[in-house]
């Protein structure tokens, strides 16, 4: 059992003064699995009434709204995680995986994390690379995962700041440089292609000396998750060519990174916004019994807004900070 405390701070700086921004944010880490979110607490500056809400997915989504003008917003996230190592992989799951595979999916969907999405969508470049790795159902689901893993860790190169929070995977296939979102944007849309249900993860990711990672320790972080038969949901980092394990703290999962911005949201008034985000994951001790745990935000039915619709507003596009 590991005890990690987390620390997310997001600060917008306006150039000029704003008459009003609403926002939503996605930082509070699942409960689920071998991970569960012990303690949580959000808080804006200026502050604000946030409420919350569960989106399809069943990530915790918390909003709030500024009204009065201001220069900056800050918004704090901390959180206390317990994780348990997650149930050790067997070697390999067996050629008849495969028709299992396909039953299943038959049988219970999946389907939304099996069509092409935003970020992760079959392209000639994505073909190509398919066509270069030799990509194609073989072995054993669990198999070829693995090995696809290493080989994003292997051809692609980390470079922060080579692509941008929007950038499609063609980029990325092109430059073969990119972040953990890049990645696993890529990895998510070759798994598709094989007929496996793949979902986007964001979270956090402490950081071991003893696992290498090459992903940076102040930023968030993106993996994916595919889901296998008789295993579930099984977590891949092709950043780090590892298996998600105690150390990968889930926030969010999607179909792709549009489904899990840490924040999303808009403001009214002329002006251009600039971003800091700091990231701090650390181990921590279990909380006593004695202690009073932080109290979670008031959990409301609430249908978030349309963003979109608000034709006046100018909208402002959050991003992951680039690891």
């Amino acid at each position: 059992m590991y005890f990690f405390s987390i620390r997310h701070m997001t600060r917008f700086r306006y150039t000029a003064l704003i008459s009003e921004s609403v926002m939503e944010v996605r930082m509070q880490p699942r409960t689920e699995n071998n991970q569960r979110c012990l303690e949580f607490q959000l808080q804006t500056e200026p502050r604000s009434q946030v409420m919350s809400y569960r989106d399809y997915h069943q990530n915790v989504v918390h909003h709030f709204g500024v009204p009065g003008r201001h220069g900056k917003l800050t918004i704090m996230a901390e959180a206390l995680i317990e994780t348990n190592p997650p149930t050790p992989l067997p070697p390999n799951l067996g050629p008849e995986a495969w028709s299992e595979l396909d039953d299943q999916v038959a049988l219970d969907g999946y389907w939304d994390m099996l069509m092409p999405s935003h970020f992760a969508r079959p392209t000639s470049l994505l073909h190509d690379f398919m066509q270069e790795i030799s990509l194609e159902r073989r072995d054993d689901p669990l198999t070829v995962l693995l090995e696809l893993n290493s080989i994003i860790y292997q051809k692609f190169e980390y470079v922060p700041m080579s692509t941008k929070v929007d950038s499609s995977i063609d980029v990325v296939l092109r430059t073969r440089r990119g972040v953990c979102q890049d990645f696993a944007h890529v990895m998510t849309a070759l798994v598709r292609e094989l007929g496996i249900p793949c979902r986007y993860v964001s979270g956090y990711l402490f950081h071991r000396h003893e696992d290498h990672d090459r992903s940076e320790e102040d930023a968030t972080h993106a993996w994916l998750e595919a889901f296998l038969p008789n295993l579930g949901w099984v977590g891949f980092d092709p950043t780090n060519n590892r298996t998600a394990s105690e150390c990968h703290i889930r926030t969010a999962v999607g179909r792709d990174y549009a489904d899990v911005p840490p924040t999303r949201g808009v403001f009214k008034g002329e002006a251009e916004s600039e971003l800091d985000v700091g990231v701090r994951v650390w181990p921590t001790e279990a909380p006593s019994p004695e202690e009073k745990e932080i109290e979670l935000l008031p959990h409301v039915e609430w249908s978030p807004p349309d963003l979109e619709a608000q034709a006046d507003d100018q909208q402002q596009q959050q991003q992951q900070q680039q690891q």
